[in-house]
């Protein structure tokens, strides 16, 4: 049927060009553009994240693993340039994974590994343990959520694999898988985000795709050759344009959505924005005996440079070393107290502990000691998930005792340069504790000064625009008096500061709620994300650290009493015996604003309700984004159709043969025109009339020195791709439109076929 006419070869004949057929082969391309272009987009898929998640070791993390994928990609496909496809391609991704490990092992947990690359069983758990302390921050925390030991791992893991996808799709020209990863990838951080658009990575992102686009147009093997750049250039502009038009109305965010709950603490006295969340959770419980819980605390600053406090960096030692020696003299009586603490839904380097912490158990090594601050501290480790007991002393100086010490004068660093202190700290503070007579007092007289005096509010800092702990937020609180314990805190430490005293603010929690609970004989108690707070302490020469609270609603103030003697007994046996820390009877608020009616709300009370219309533009935009190799694959036939319709057999080979991917018959690059239409005609009943109209276009297209053209293909191509559709099943026909593979299925090349 298909049958050629011979005729006698002349010497003039010159010799045929490549048949147009074979020109969809794999050509030989370099290795450095493929890689350099796979990791641009791995960064431009991580730009998003950088929103939501602060800057620190996860950001370097992500950037060493993807350069060290791309960069054995590279070379591994200089290496095996001369292998078998398969060897090669195999090769590479099993070194990359390979190699991919060794950096994320090395980079997060390297000391519990072998030579700091080969995993061990340690390496696994420290891996399972960071990976759920990511798991937990993501889902209660709120952004931009701080850096931690955990969310390096994760992410750290997670672009490794995403790296090395995205090489593996550009090394075999799969653009628009590429694209779909790249932007689905980047997009996750977005679509749970409610606020202002990101326009900027939107406009990255439609130049990225222009240009994966670019790079497979240009190495496109597939007929014809003059138009395939034209139309992956056409293709990218409008999905940058689309981007472009679009991202206006998605829903991209710098801050988490959801309940905003859990708290991931560090030392930056940052805590507005975690105590403004509506919905707290809990976020540890507490074993104690009684039925009062000890205050606990995370870390201690002590530096200031006039904006800011500087968390306190001292020497760090194991557990086993202890938490050193006591600062407070054997006349000083004291009472040992075991406390179980069991981290829920709070990630930080620090352990709330009580003070002061004399020995811990139940933690792994890695946990360290500060003796400076009887602190728990961990490079590597987070805090979420622990289940530990700490003893502490509980300290119980006479009033008398407290009085005949003078707190220890300030630490002056001679290097550091002098702080100026707004005038109206030093001049309130010398006011307030004029009619005091000793060091104690002059505190006292603060600490009531502030509970008295001032009011506490989570929203007056925002709206009068000192929400921070600087010497000119302190001055413009010390002026409004509304604040919360950040402010309470910093105020009270400049102000005992400029009376003399060595002062340093804590970072740590209220004591929690009683519950029924019972663990043993102990009690449990339930801290909540709320009860985030922070207080002052001063130091007494032969006490310790002693605690104040002056953040007005909140805790119990610190008040010595009269009538303990070192030899026990009281004066006034209906006198409480006091404790240095603030004292952990149920508050009269936690660290949120009650409404009048009893609600929670850092709002007033109003409740939120979740605006539809960003929903549903994201639900619009994830459909969009999975209908792109649709769109793609319908804009690329209607383009052949038009040029077979001009008599472009070539653009109406090419819309046969993808079709025929698509559908998932199979196709052989060895197969001349008239072989493969016999087999559509015999296998796929196709028209044999249509079907003789396109092999004839083709050949003459390829071999004939000139006449007389088809004019239209356009309608014999039409008539075949109808009958081949029809030929399949209706499954095969929903994922030839909806994921086509003619877009990312990899063209074998054939040994010694032309080019």
């Amino acid at each position: 049927m298909f049958r050629a006419e011979r005729s006698a070869p002349t010497a003039a004949a010159p010799t045929p060009s490549a048949p147009q057929w074979h020109r969809d082969r794999e050509e030989t391309t370099g290795v450095v553009g493929p890689g350099a272009l796979a990791a641009a987009a791995t960064l431009v898929a991580t730009w998003p994240y950088t929103s939501v998640i602060s800057p620190g070791t996860w950001s370097g993390t992500v950037l060493v693993v993807v350069i060290v994928v791309a960069g054995t990609g590279m070379l591994l496909r200089h290496l095996l340039r001369r292998r078998a496809a398969w060897v090669r391609d195999t090769g590479t991704l099993l070194t990359q994974i390979v190699v991919a490990i060794g950096a994320v092992t090395l980079l997060v947990a390297g000391d519990t590994a072998i030579f700091g690359v080969v995993p061990t069983t340690t390496t696994l758990a420290v891996f399972g343990a960071l990976g759920a302390a990511a798991f937990e921050e993501v889902a209660f925390g709120s952004a931009p959520l701080d850096a931690s030991p955990g969310l390096a791992a994760t992410m750290g893991a997670g672009f490794a694999i995403v790296a090395i996808l995205l090489d593996q799709l550009v090394a075999h020209r799969s653009a628009v898988l590429a694209a779909l990863l790249t932007g689905a990838i980047g997009a996750v951080p977005m679509i749970v985000t409610l606020g202002e658009t990101n326009v900027i990575w939107f406009v990255l992102y439609g130049v990225m795709a222009l240009l994966l686009f670019r790079y497979t147009a240009r190495r496109h093997p597939e007929s014809p050759r003059r138009s395939s750049t034209s139309l992956a250039v056409a293709l990218g502009a409008a999905a940058l344009v689309t981007t472009v038009a679009i991202a206006p109305a998605l829903p991209v965010a710098t801050s988490m959505a959801g309940t905003g709950v859990g708290v991931t603490v560090d030392a930056s006295l940052r805590l507005g924005d975690d105590l403004r969340q509506p919905n707290p959770v809990e976020v540890l419980t507490v074993a104690a005996d009684g039925e009062t819980a000890p205050y606990l605390r995370l870390t201690t600053l002590s530096r200031f440079d006039g904006r800011v406090w500087q968390p306190d960096r001292g020497d760090l030692q194991s557990q086993d070393d202890g938490f050193g020696a006591p600062e407070w003299g054997e006349e000083i009586a004291t009472e040992e107290e075991n406390t179980s603490i069991r981290v829920l839904r709070m990630s930080s380097s620090w352990l709330p502990v009580p003070y002061p912490a004399t020995a811990v158990q139940g933690l792994s090594g890695s946990w360290r000691v500060s003796p400076d601050n009887r602190t728990l501290f961990s490079r590597s480790a987070d805090a979420v998930g622990n289940d530990y007991t700490v003893t502490s002393s509980r300290l119980i100086p006479t009033l008398e005792q407290i009085r005949a010490i003078d707190a220890a004068p300030p630490v002056v660093d001679p290097e550091a340069e002098p702080v100026e202190l707004p005038g109206i700290i030093a001049e309130l503070a010398t006011d307030v504790t004029a009619a005091a007579s000793t060091d104690y007092d002059r505190l006292v007289a603060l600490q009531n000064w502030f509970r008295s005096q001032f009011a506490y509010s989570l929203e007056t800092p925002v709206q009068e625009g000192f929400d921070g702990t600087g010497a000119e937020a302190v001055a413009q609180f010390l002026e409004e008096r509304h604040g919360y314990c950040v402010h309470f805190a910093g105020a009270f430490a400049l102000m005992a500061e400029s009376l003399g005293m060595q002062v340093r603010i804590v970072v740590g929690y209220l004591p929690g709620s009683l519950t029924d609970e019972k663990r043993g004989t102990e009690s449990v108690f339930s801290v909540t994300s709320d009860q985030l707070h922070s207080w002052p302490e001063v130091l007494f020469p032969g006490v310790g650290w002693v605690p104040f609270e002056p953040t007005a609603s909140l805790g119990v103030p610190t008040a010595f009493r009269a009538g303990v003697t070192q030899g026990g007994g009281s004066g006034d046996p209906s006198v409480p015996v006091p404790t240095t820390a603030p004292q952990s009877e149920e508050t009269s608020a936690p660290e949120v604003d009650r409404d009048p009616d009893g609600g929670d709300s850092a709002d007033g009370g109003a409740r939120r309700t979740l605006d539809p219309m960003p929903v549903a533009l994201t639900a619009l935009g994830v459909v969009v984004l999975l209908l792109l190799p649709a769109l793609i694959r319908v804009v690329e036939r209607r383009g052949r159709m038009s040029r077979a319709r001009g008599g472009d057999s070539a653009a109406a080979w090419a819309e046969l043969r993808d079709t025929l991917i698509d559908l998932q018959q199979d196709v052989s690059d060895a197969e001349t025109p008239r072989v493969r239409a016999a087999g559509l005609v015999r296998s796929n009943q196709v028209d044999a009339a249509a079907m003789r109209r396109l092999t004839d276009a083709v050949e003459q297209s390829n071999y004939a020195r000139s006449g007389d053209a088809e004019t239209d293909l356009s309608e014999p191509l039409r008539q075949v791709l109808v009958q081949l559709r029809e030929s399949v099943d209706r499954p095969t026909r929903v994922r030839a439109a909806l994921l086509p593979r003619s877009l990312y299925a990899p063209r074998a090349a054939e040994p010694g076929a032309a080019v």
